[in-house]
């Protein structure tokens, strides 16, 4: 056997001896291996894969039935439970969960002091926005009157004292809720030769009003608009 022959089964020995040993080595099980990919089956998330690795699910704890949040708490809130209004009130929620009695009285006396504005300035356009049809052409005949005498109305708003809610009921589809509302506001009327004709230009009035908006709660527009104006003196 030549020299040739000698080095090939040297080299063939060492390389069963190596394969052999890293069989050894990398063949072996520890029983923590993951199993083999198999590109068909479902996608673990990260959180998914977290939970199992724990050997847990997360979950979210569950509130007791004493903590369940109070439908009407808003309304308890504003009027005491068993008065009428409270009653009212709580008929209303029931039609249209979303509402609230203070933020809708917050929103009634902005509009309030928008339409006492509009009105003086004879802006119909803000007023067409506010009220009903019924109401915004009775507010439109008023400024029509006055600027076919030539009349002119400064008006200061000077701010709401007190505005309450004392009635509320639903029609049908149609929320109404009436408002006690007193105000504090300078106005005067001039004619075209700029004379006074009504109201006073130095004084506080106080105003006492009872308006009612409105509100179709199958709607998704959350507006309401002025329905019925009545002055209290």
């Amino acid at each position: 056997m030549g020299s040739f022959d000698f080095v090939t089964i040297f080299f063939l020995v060492a390389a069963v001896v190596i394969f052999l040993q890293l069989r050894s080595v990398l063949g072996r099980r520890t029983g923590s291996e993951r199993p083999p990919f198999d590109p068909y089956s479902k996608r673990e998330t990260v959180g998914e894969a977290d939970s199992l690795d724990r050997g847990k699910v997360v979950t979210l704890p569950r509130r007791d039935a004493d903590e369940e949040e109070n439908p009407f708490a808003a309304v308890d809130g504003f009027a005491a439970p068993g008065t009428p209004l409270n009653d009212q009130l709580r008929a209303l929620v029931k039609t249209d969960p979303a509402f609230n009695p203070k933020e809708f009285v917050a929103g009634a006396r902005m509009a309030y002091e928008m339409i006492v504005v509009a009105f003086a300035d004879g802006d119909r356009k803000t007023l067409k926005n506010l009220l009903s049809r019924e109401v915004f052409e009775g507010f439109d005949a008023a400024i029509s009157e006055r600027e076919a005498k030539g009349e002119v109305v400064r008006s200061s708003f000077v701010g709401i004292e007190k505005a309450d809610i004392v009635s509320a009921e639903v029609k049908d589809s149609e929320a109404n809720i009436t408002l006690r509302i007193v105000s504090q506001l300078i106005s005067a009327t001039y004619d075209k030769a700029g004379a006074l004709v009504d109201g006073d230009a130095e004084t506080v009035a106080e105003v006492n009003d009872l308006w009612t908006f409105a509100r179709d709660i199958r709607s998704r527009d959350p507006n309401w608009k002025l329905i019925a104006t009545e002055s209290e003196g």
